[in-house]
């Protein structure tokens, strides 16, 4: 599978993961001629851990990606067998679109869609070292067999592999999955470079047979019956939809998990990393939550065609004999088998607070890294990352001005923003509470934020083009038929639509803004309304809700900003704050800013702690005012 006949490529990009396949199909959209090494071709896209895709947050993300032309987006709308919208209950603003997917046609798609990409090779092989210039810039890479590839930037996105060490109790060996090597030469060579570097932990739980599973003591949970697509060029979905089941972990399952604590490998103290806090083994679980009696575990699905289970919620390091005791401790799971055992993951990652926004190495011109490597965990946040470092390696080896993602106009610029400017010391996550403009970055607006500044830049191609070009072009004519009709209080109070009757007239527009009414009440009080397809209506609903907010929403951001430089009292009591995460808390109390803008720099600080903070500061501060 090699392509040696040609010898240079513009960017090499290592590592077939979602990071890597992002960042081969950016890199290879913006015309540069791109290279994706692998140790194995049949493996890329594989769904290393849960096989769903998006979230809360996460979702957002995709969406983004796909607003930009990538590809996570439609190969989980093409292998999703199970679709829901989060927070369905709340405003568009945090609803976040999840999808169950089958593992293989998952792979499969991503492996189809990166072939058809035009300009991008796949070569098989094992990267071990570097080609550095005499003025320390990137020239390519070199590969176990002693082939050297050349190239003028040079992508790593190694995922769990750097180094990686997989835990099963006390036993340990190498490997960057189950069934697959870790990255050691490579990891060696990285080391040789004067990076900041540390330790990470992630984990997964056992696989189980779903063929042994007593579903009928288990609650079903379907998908939402309209399913809700992550590109905005699907409409349905491809695949059958089935259900998942849902369980609970008992006092029996935690006493089990209890008196074999020091058999783990994490609290048994066999691993260094730090393992993420929002999604914690069973073991953290029994210890940190102690006070609770039972635990939600989510069977999933890992496809249509084949009976293994992914029990979300029970990730441990445990021995695999313990890993048994306890899952069968849980009702329906009695007589379960295991097919795969549970394990933990500790790997290298290097500090991101030594990257510039385009996510390449501060002192080694060309170098980019993405993923896993930047201390990020979740297969959403690694693919935002391969697109910015795929298509501004790009950008560079062709000559052309660098991508810049900003925190107001998109989640990836939240989410490059918090890994460059105050690093990690836990794995990464996305959630819609790290975005102060959060009203205004939604999943449903992403092609109207971000698909235009890709159609700048060379990201986005002619189907795509096409079809924002003629969604925008709809909108607006729906915009234009809504803002040009005034309805009077009467005219509405005949609708069914409760405003105040003050006399005063209303565009549809403004009328469609009120929190309740349905773009359907509107049909038969502006003329070419009824025409218009739904989903535009139900996209201008949302414009129309959120218009009103987003403009408060930036003055509020302004004046946070002006008050940065706000002094924080060396007495300050952080700990009688209410509102505060318990997490949040113990680090303000530890590290003790001196202003707001010290505070702003903690790892896990929101904008809404930050204006919590503030106002607790003018409220003490009134509070000496009066007292003085």
């Amino acid at each position: 599978m090699r392509a040696f006949h040609v010898k240079h490529f513009d960017v090499v990009v290592i590592g077939g993961g979602h990071a890597g396949a992002e960042a081969a199909a950016a890199s290879a959209r913006m015309g540069a001629r791109t290279a994706l090494v692998t140790m194995s071709a049949a493996t890329i896209g594989v769904m290393s851990c849960n096989p769903a895709i998006g979230g809360l947050g996460k979702g957002h993300l995709v969406r983004e990606i796909d607003a930009l032309d990538g590809i996570m987006g439609r190969a989980a709308d093409e292998a999703g067998i199970q679709f829901r919208l989060l927070n369905r209950r709340k405003g568009p603003a945090v609803q976040g679109p999840r999808a169950q997917a089958d593992r293989k046609i998952y792979r499969h798609a991503i492996q189809r869609l990166l072939a058809a990409t035009a300009g991008l090779t796949i070569v098989e092989g094992e990267v071990v070292d570097l080609k550095m210039g005499t003025a320390g810039d990137i020239e390519g890479c070199v590969l176990a067999d002693g082939s050297e590839i050349s190239a003028s930037a040079v992508v790593l996105t190694t995922g769990t592999f750097l180094n990686g060490v997989i835990h099963i109790g006390d036993q340990r060996k190498t490997g960057g999955r189950v069934g697959d090597a870790a990255s050691v030469r490579l990891a060696e060579r990285l080391g040789a470079m004067d990076l900041a570097r540390g330790r990470l932990k992630t984990g997964t739980p056992p696989r189980l047979d779903g063929r042994t599973i007593d579903w009928s003591k288990l609650e079903s949970q379907p998908g939402d019956s309209e399913p809700t697509m992550f590109s905005f060029l699907n409409k349905a979905p491809v695949q059958r939809q089935v259900s998942c089941g849902i369980t609970h972990t008992n006092e029996k399952t935690h006493d089990i998990v209890r008196a074999n604590l020091s058999r783990s490998a994490m609290y048994g103290g066999h691993i260094e990393g730090v393992g993420p806090r929002y999604c914690p083994s069973i073991e953290d679980k029994v210890v940190r939550f102690a006070d609770k009696t039972s635990h939600q575990v989510y069977l999933e699905p890992e496809g249509l065609d084949d009976h293994t289970i992914y029990p979300n919620g029970i990730s441990s390091s445990l021995p695999v004999e313990v890993q048994e005791a306890y899952v069968r401790s849980i009702v329906g799971l009695e007589s379960v088998e295991i097919l795969q055992p549970a394990y933990a993951i500790e790997y290298d990652f290097f500090d991101p607070r030594g990257l510039r926004p385009g996510l390449d190495v501060e002192n080694t011109p060309g170098l980019y890294f993405a993923g896993q490597i930047n201390g990020t965990t979740g297969y959403e946040e690694a693919a935002a990352q391969g697109l910015v470092a795929g298509s501004n390696a790009a950008a560079a080896a062709l000559g052309c001005d660098s991508l810049r993602f900003d925190r107001a106009t998109s989640y990836i610029g939240v989410m490059l923003d918090d890994l460059i400017g105050r690093g990690v010391s836990e794995p990464y996550r996305m959630f819609t509470s790290r975005a102060e403009y959060r009203l205004s970055l939604r999943a449903d607006n992403a092609d109207q934020r971000l698909t235009q500044f890709g159609m700048d830049r060379g990201l986005v191609k002619a189907e795509r083009k096409a079809a924002f070009e003629a969604k925008m072009t709809a909108l607006k004519a729906g915009r234009a038929l809504l803002s040009g009709q005034a309805l009077s209080p009467k005219d509405l109070a005949l609708s069914g639509i409760v405003v105040s009757q003050d006399g005063q007239r209303r565009t549809a527009y403004q009328v469609l803004s009120i929190a309740g009414v349905e773009p359907a009440q509107l049909d038969a009080m502006v003329p070419g309304w009824a025409a218009t397809p739904s989903d535009i209506k139900v996209q201008l609903s949302y414009d129309a809700l959120y218009a009103q907010y987003i403009d408060r929403q930036k003055n509020e951001a302004r004046g946070l900003s002006q008050a940065m430089a706000r002094e924080i009292p060396a007495d300050f009591a952080f700990s009688e704050m209410s509102g505060l995460s318990a997490e949040l808390t113990a680090k303000l109390q530890r590290l003790r800013p001196a202003t707001l803008d010290d505070a702003a720099r903690v790892e896990g600080m929101t904008p809404a702690a930050l204006t919590l903070i503030l106002a607790c500061l003018k409220k003490a501060e009134r509070s000496r005012v009066a007292g003085a």
